[in-house]
């Protein structure tokens, strides 16, 4: 999957909205009801784009054993993976993780902010 395709299925989630919101200029954010559920540098590292997306703990961790294109992100926890849109990762894999990470964002949610993200 390429990095306009990976952007496309991040936009397609619903109430989904891009940003720049770090200092630097390369990283591209996606936000579902204004909290983060990816972001990606928008020029490649080592040749590679790579996106960080929430994931479920249990699920992380056996991602990064299951295949090599999914590691950990610099913060060190199973709540964010990143993911080489270009490796072993099915880009069917890619497309559900983009919506499973926009779910583990909805999920922790206040009960009145979820019923407000599923009236949109």
């Amino acid at each position: 999957m390429n990095i306009e395709e990976f952007r496309t299925h991040c936009l397609a989630v619903k109430g989904s909205e891009e940003s720049m919101p770090f200092i630097d200029p390369n990283v591209l954010a996606f936000k579902v009801a204004n909290k983060m559920f990816c972001f990606i540098d928008i020029a490649p590292n080592d040749g590679v784009f790579r996106a960080a997306l929430k994931c479920d703990p249990a699920r992380a961790q056996e991602l990064r054993e299951r295949y090599r294109g999914i590691i950990s992100t610099q913060f060190k926890t199973l709540l964010w993976n990143n993911v080489e849109l270009e490796s072993d990762v099915p880009d069917d894999l890619i497309t559900e993780l983009v919506r499973h990470s926009a779910d583990e964002v909805i999920k922790r949610l206040p009960k009145k902010k979820q019923q407000e993200y599923f009236a949109l």
